[in-house]
């Protein structure tokens, strides 16, 4: 049915004032950016749930439970490292951790270093209260948004997930978000997901490994990639989740390993703590911080005593659930609030911090998944959180990845970078002298000062789905939706977009050696 009420019918001192009215407003539009100025990492901090002396109450029962509590089941290396640089091995097999020890290792533990992609424009600089999103997660299915379906998610929707988040503006990094189911192998499964994330974007990227000895193959592969190890080393585009604990308070076997092996190689490190509140965390969030802070330290005593300075990212990530059922509640308040506790620990400790937002309870991106994607991800950026992981593209708590929803959320993520950024309150902004001209000399509205064209390039953002059109404009054109419209995207991208930051004489060198190893073939890659 047509709308009824067009603006035309308007008051005209209500009518909206459109950039297209006016040739001056047509001025305005022309002058801006297709998809809006380029809002890459913004300064966060202007939220903190964590109030008064809270983050030291929090410290001080980190320092107990790490002193008293420690850590079971660590592996002999790990046990010959941590008691060489101070902790104690007890007669119960735990380690536990002295306070001097947990106080000078994040003294002398890495801050204000760079993330690094395989193009230099991705550099991230990971310090402060500088907000960067990203997408993580081990999904195991796909969400087919056409069919309404979920599937089982393959290697060829990482690397589709990769090229498509490697040409949007607002996710800034890429870790790998889903499991490719179609491998079994574990070597093939972790070999093959970072060639699928690292071929199909040139920034920086996340992955993990089951077992240490997955480690050395991936590291000749990154070499390779980089023009040697000194290369890399230099510049590593590649950072390790490591989910070195297993909460509450142990330490996971196969990926202290992998730690070792990824520290020894020159990969930074995300210090990962998952506890899930109420069954393997308190249920009490200032507990689930506690303990998820503890953890993490005792992880980056870790990492500093195998590599004093090693680049490691406090992941303090305690996931919440629903108390009614004990399942996971991504997308809930207290899922956000939490998260922004993290990231002010970490600036407690000025430690770059990453922790997780964006994952909706919701099965599609529909309003359920709009309003807890953006309600989690504006307070994480609101809180100065460094790296937010999963911020895009997840569904169903973790389980089900949208490409879509990608498209999507990147322009909600720019709505939260610019939230992140707040209002700039200088002499020319205050606009005292505009005003001034305004009302007593020109015509009596700002649409051809020169301040508004100056504004709209720099102030402004601009999305690039959502839609701004008058109800007539919208229905003029059929009436269109985000999710139709994301869609096309989608297949536009997967059907143009084939990075190839990586050479082919360098992927030829890298199938010449691994041979049947890596699975995804080239025809898949755009030949």
């Amino acid at each position: 049915m047509p709308v009824a009420v067009e603006k035309q019918d308007m008051p005209a001192n209500r009518r909206p004032q459109r950039s297209g009215d006016r040739e001056t407003g047509r001025a305005v539009k022309s002058a801006i950016p297709p998809n809006g100025p380029l809002h890459q990492a913004m300064e966060g901090g202007s939220y903190g749930p964590l109030r008064g002396n809270d983050c030291e109450r929090i410290h001080e029962g980190v320092l107990t439970l790490l002193e008293t509590v420690g850590f079971a089941n660590a592996i002999p290396s790990c046990i010959k490292v941590l008691t060489k640089a101070g902790a104690i091995h007890g007669d119960d097999g735990r380690i536990r951790f002295p306070r001097a020890l947990i106080l000078d290792t994040i003294k002398r533990a890495a801050r204000h270093f760079t993330l690094h992609g395989q193009d230099p424009k991705h550099d991230m600089v990971i310090q402060g209260k500088r907000v960067h999103y990203g997408t993580a997660g081990i999904a195991v299915h796909l969400v087919d948004l056409e069919k309404r379906e979920y599937r089982e998610s393959k290697l060829q929707d990482i690397y589709d997930a990769a090229r498509i988040v490697d040409g949007l503006s607002n996710i800034h990094f890429f870790q790998r978000p889903m499991v490719a189911r179609d491998i079994a192998d574990p070597l093939d499964m972790d070999f093959n997901t970072l060639y699928a994330c690292v071929m199909g974007t040139s920034k920086h990227v996340g992955t993990s490994f089951t077992v240490r000895e997955n480690v050395k193959p991936a590291l000749e592969m990154l070499y390779a990639i980089a023009g040697g190890e000194e290369n890399f080393r230099a510049r590593p585009f590649v950072s390790n989740s490591n989910s070195f604990v297993v909460p509450p308070m142990k330490f996971a076997e196969d990926a202290c390993g992998v730690l070792e092996a990824c520290v020894e190689g020159g990969i930074p490190i995300l210090l990962l703590s998952t506890g899930q509140s109420g069954t393997t965390a308190p249920a009490a969030m200032a507990g689930a911080v506690a303990q998820a802070v503890a953890e993490v330290l005792a992880g980056l005593v870790y990492v500093n005593a195998l590599k004093p300075g090693h680049p490691a990212i406090f992941g303090a990530w305690p996931f919440m659930s629903d108390l009614r059922t004990n399942t996971m509640a991504g997308g809930s308040a207290e899922q956000a609030v939490v998260t922004a506790a993290c990231a002010q620990m970490a600036q407690f400790y000025d430690l770059p911090g990453g922790s997780a937002a964006g994952m909706t309870d919701s099965k599609l991106p529909d309003i359920q998944s709009g309003y807890e994607k953006g309600i989690t991800n504006v307070m994480a950026g609101l809180s100065g959180l460094n790296l937010v992981y999963e911020s895009a593209g997840m569904h169903a708590s973790l389980l089900g990845f949208c490409l879509e929803s990608l498209i999507i959320d990147n322009d909600m993520l720019g709505h939260c970078l610019r939230c992140a950024r707040g209002i700039e309150v200088t002499d020319e902004a205050l606009s005292i002298d505009t005003i001034a001209d305004v009302c007593l000399k020109g015509p009596g509205h700002y649409l051809d000062n020169e301040q508004t064209l100056k504004s709209a390039q720099a102030e402004r953002f601009y999305p690039a789905f959502g839609d701004r059109s008058s109800p007539k404009e919208w229905n003029e054109k059929g009436r269109p939706d985000i999710l139709t419209r994301a869609i096309d995207e989608k297949k536009r991208i997967l059907a143009e977009r084939f990075p190839r930051h990586v050479p082919k004489l360098v992927d030829d060198r890298l199938r010449a050696r691994f041979g049947n190893l890596i699975h995804l073939p080239r025809a898949s890659m755009g030949g």
